[in-house]
């Protein structure tokens, strides 16, 4: 008598697919993107964050931390070798993964596909708003490194665009949202959380973190358009009595 075969569909099973070896080049690129985006990129973002929290301090206390970063040696060198490079190619490759991924979100609609999906939207925000914002910050309009103490207003007359400034609080979302998920990820994929128990708890820290790195970003951009510091000076004296927040690398303004 022949045997019945079940018709059951496959299992598919949750959790998060691991970084394997053996892949072919496509391994070691997958490696570099998920690296490169805690460092240098993370830590850029939060020294950025940092700097930007400055500004509740005034124009002055902000043009200060302008004028310390550019400061720093070789900063140029720095610009290129940890943040602009490495941004250029966490977001290019990112945009290939993207691509070439689909989040089942339709067939299988976890939270972590609905996750899934939700980082790879908000990378396209954060790497858009990325561009446009050196661009217009570090490589248009006066020059902040050499005037330091115009980075508050500068700032500021691009915030009194209502649309620029409803950019920036969505871009903003999105960065902190993109940055909190993907260290999440970086620790499931890299055995930093090898478990379902440790993944949850880390989530909670992530989202935590990723949360409070909004609120300071959105505060930030409170200071320039809010009405204590309204209607800057083009240009303020900067006084050297003023230090830094943070000894960080980087010379775009916000």
């Amino acid at each position: 008598m022949a045997t019945a075969q079940s018709s059951a569909a496959p299992t598919v099973r949750r959790g998060v697919q691991p970084l394997r070896a053996g892949q072919g080049t496509s391994f070691l690129w997958h490696k570099l993107h998920s690296l490169l985006g805690i460092v240098p990129i993370g830590a850029f973002l939060l020294e950025h964050l940092l700097s930007n929290y400055e500004a509740l301090k005034g124009p002055a206390a902000y043009g200060a931390q302008v004028r310390f970063l550019n400061s720093l040696p070789i900063v140029r060198v720095l610009e290129w070798v940890f943040i602009f490079l490495p941004l250029l190619y966490h977001g290019i490759y990112g945009l290939y993964i993207w691509l070439r991924g689909k989040s089942n979100v339709v067939y299988y609609p976890w939270a972590g596909n609905w996750m899934y999906t939700a980082q790879r939207y908000t990378g396209i925000i954060a790497f858009a708003y990325i561009l446009q914002h050196v661009i217009r910050q570090r490589f248009m309009g006066i020059s902040l490194p050499e005037h330091p103490g115009a980075a508050f207003a500068k700032v500021q007359h691009e915030l009194s665009n209502p649309w620029m400034l409803a950019v920036y609080i969505i871009a903003m979302i999105a960065v902190c949202w993109h940055f909190a998920y993907g260290v999440w990820l970086f620790a499931a994929k890299w055995g930093i959380t090898p478990g379902k128990t440790s993944r949850k708890r880390f989530g909670y820290v992530c989202a935590a973190a990723g949360l409070l790195l909004a609120v300071m970003g959105l505060v930030s951009i409170w200071a320039f358009v809010g009405p204590k510091y309204r209607n800057a000076p083009e240009i303020v004296p900067i006084s050297y009595s003023i230090a830094p927040a943070v000894a960080g690398s980087g010379a775009v303004s916000v």
